[in-house]
């Protein structure tokens, strides 16, 4: 099946970090021809240091997953064309609810959350996830990841030197109501509705979002003539958007997108492999 996908990307960014965590994906994006978009969520237009300053920032804290959905929605209603969104993390789930609503022509999550009802019992995800869901703290105060839970859950397996110099430029507080509103309705997905084509994104060795709960989240879906993909990649850990190795997942996207296009031959030069869904 062949689609037009649209010269316009939206990128979705994720919890705890900073927008800018997708500078080097819209450069790249931009010199194959995109018009890129990298809104800033809610109250986090700032550099990271002064968002950091602000800790706790009450404004950030009340922040809800539906606020961010018609947010995005907002922004992509008042574009010349329909997208493509590119999330990562939450920024993934957050596509998924906009695909959803027919307000894309292709999406792309990476590491995404997973919606309502789409589990793991993967030790790593629940180890990293306690502190951001933050019970038995107060929810109108924002939550910051230590440096600690941020080797672990984001950057596990690089060198300390590199954890640190990505801590201090990508993390910032975070709303607790954002990653408890994944657990509840505002994450639902009905996956037997049609879509625009979706691929999936996941890392072999990401610790908050494990690839085996990506891939969960792709077979749920269940439209037969809606395009949905899936592809592992080794080695990436959470911090994929900026880890070593960030560019051949950028490819793959392109690819996929040239494969969705009928072009000849793959935008990154060779074809990635990936796994289809039935359509």
């Amino acid at each position: 099946m062949k689609t037009n996908p649209s010269q316009t990307i939206v990128f979705i960014t994720g919890a705890f970090v900073s927008s800018s965590c997708w500078n080097e994906w819209k450069t790249l994006f931009e010199g194959y021809g995109f018009t890129c978009l990298v809104p800033a969520w809610p109250f986090r237009d700032a550099p990271v240091v002064t968002l950091r300053s602000r800790q706790p920032d009450a404004r950030v804290a009340s922040i809800r997953l539906a606020q961010l959905t018609e947010y995005y929605a907002d922004i992509v209603a008042q574009l010349p064309e329909k997208p493509i969104l590119i999330g990562h993390s939450m920024g993934g789930l957050l596509t998924q609810l906009l695909l959803q609503r027919d307000l894309a022509t292709a999406g792309v999550a990476i590491h995404s959350v997973a919606p309502q009802g789409v589990i793991t019992f993967k030790w790593s995800f629940y180890r990293s996830v306690w502190g951001p869901l933050g019970y038995f703290t107060p929810v109108n105060e924002t939550f910051m990841m230590s440096f600690r839970q941020w080797q672990y859950a984001f950057t596990n397996g690089m060198p300390r030197a590199q954890q640190r110099a990505a801590y201090e430029q990508f993390a910032i507080p975070e709303s607790k109501h954002v990653s408890r509103d994944g657990l509840t309705a505002a994450a639902k997905i009905d996956f037997a509705k049609p879509h625009a084509p979706l691929l999936f994104l996941a890392g072999s060795t990401d610790h908050i979002i494990p690839a085996s709960l990506n891939y969960s989240n792709y077979r749920r879906y269940q439209h037969a003539g809606s395009v949905t993909a899936y592809r592992e990649l080794p080695g990436r850990n959470h911090f994929v958007l900026g880890q070593p190795g960030w560019r051949e997942d950028a490819l793959c996207i392109l690819t996929w997108l040239a494969q969705l296009a009928g072009a000849d031959g793959a935008a990154a030069g060779e074809p990635a492999a990936l796994a289809e869904a039935g359509h």
